[in-house]
């Protein structure tokens, strides 16, 4: 049994327990793929796959070397990006999500960059489901996250106190009652962040907590969309704090509270229990640990609230080139 056997396995099951697209992938022959899952059934005398007519489907036994093969090959392939050329390169893949990407990640990275200009840094801006998934899959280090970890192998340390705030249209009804009853709160219309987000657990959570759920009206990945909607009085809507400040300063929303409820969160750092760190991942977060929450984006404004001046919330992976130059722009 040797590592070629475990990537091809996990061909595998990547591709729906089929050994022809897995032979595709792997650019070899189908009876190649097929040789190789019966030589690790004979070597561990167990059977992986069930053949069911045409098709295959994984076993428990095949589940459970799922898990140990996944881990082995991550782990030889930090070995192999962490060894070739480590003394004249390095590089970090960080995920955050979508608030903290928008907030507080592009001064995490500059700060980064004047202590440590060597090492380059890719990160994925993205809901916390899916950063999860990354970790697990090795394709992020670590990830700076708002909700709560659903996997147990993921370590979870809280690093940071955030708030949301409820935010209403401009209008006298809401001007009148900053401080709203329950009854009241439950009858408006919601324009909220998408299941998944770490925004929408901890909605989900307060609001079952006292005995009711919201079923929104909108819902939307971006922030910005949804304080647009809020500002053209499409309904309200309950988002990170510092997101909606800006709105807020310029009368653009209201802010207002709810009798009995507090949506109060904490933000994570996560990685895989059994990730190793690098010196330089160390490094960052305990950057990330010690960076004044109060001052996320010094040095910078929003004069006016469009889609072009509120914080981008793209899905997308966006490499973050070192500069040599401490004082580059977020």
């Amino acid at each position: 049994m040797t590592l070629r056997h475990m990537k091809i396995f996990l061909a595998v099951t990547e591709h729906g327990c089929n050994t022809t697209k897995a032979a595709q992938a792997l650019m070899m022959s189908q009876p190649a793929v097929s040789l190789a899952v019966r030589e690790l059934e004979q070597y561990y005398g167990v059977v992986l796959f069930d053949r069911i007519g045409r098709r295959l489907r994984i076993t428990e036994a095949g589940l459970r070397f799922q898990d140990y093969a996944s881990h082995i090959c991550s782990l030889f392939d930090d070995m192999e990006k962490g060894m070739r050329g480590w003394d004249v390169s390095g590089q970090l893949r960080a995920g955050a999500s979508i608030t903290i990407g928008s907030q507080f990640l592009p001064a995490y990275v500059r700060a980064f960059r004047a202590l440590r200009p060597e090492i380059q840094i890719r990160a994925l801006v993205a809901p916390s489901d899916l950063l999860e998934k990354r970790i697990m899959e090795n394709e992020l280090d670590f990830a700076l996250i708002e909700g709560v970890t659903h996997n147990p192998a993921l370590c979870a340390e809280e690093y940071m106190d955030d708030c949301l705030t409820v935010i209403c249209p401009d209008q006298d009804f809401f001007r009148q009652n900053r401080k709203m009853s329950l009854q009241t709160f439950q009858k408006q219309c919601f324009l909220l962040r998408e299941r998944g987000s770490g925004t929408r657990e901890v909605i989900d959570r307060v609001t079952e907590n006292a005995g009711f759920l919201i079923t929104p009206m909108w819902e939307a990945m971006s922030t910005t969309a949804l304080i647009n909607a809020v500002i053209n009085g499409l309904g309200i809507s309950i988002l990170p704090h510092r997101m909606v400040a800006e709105a807020v300063r310029q009368g653009l929303v209201i802010a207002v509270s709810v009798e009995g409820l507090e949506f109060r969160r904490r933000f994570r750092i996560i990685y895989h229990k059994e990730k190793y760190l690098t010196q330089a991942a160390k490094e960052f977060l305990e950057l990330c640990r010690s960076f004044d929450p109060d001052h996320p984006r010094s040095g910078s404004s929003m004069n006016s609230i469009s889609p072009d001046a509120l914080p981008s919330v793209s899905n997308t992976i966006t490499s973050f080139t070192p500069s040599r130059r401490s004082g580059a722009g977020t």
